[in-house]
């Protein structure tokens, strides 16, 4: 695979989420999770009814969250 089908994989991949649940693991390790909104060319993505995982595998609310396309390891629908 070339470096040039890599993002056009994950842009395939953002756009049949659109509105979807989604699960985001940041570098650092922390897991976020939300109904994506929308994303962009640098896949800096917007969730809506983001809640971030605590260590002790609860839940906290976040509400509407910006991730910089930087820190996003993987995402993955739920």
């Amino acid at each position: 695979m070339s470096a040039n089908q890599t993002p056009d994989t994950a842009h395939k991949i953002l756009a049949e989420s659109l509105g979807q649940m989604v699960l985001i693991k940041l570098r650092g390790g922390k897991s976020i999770r939300g109904r994506l909104r929308s994303y962009d060319m640098h896949l800096n993505v917007v969730l809506d009814n983001a809640e971030e995982e605590m260590n002790d595998g609860s839940w906290r609310k976040l509400g509407t969250v910006l991730i910089r396309g930087e820190n996003i390891v993987v995402i993955s629908p739920m």
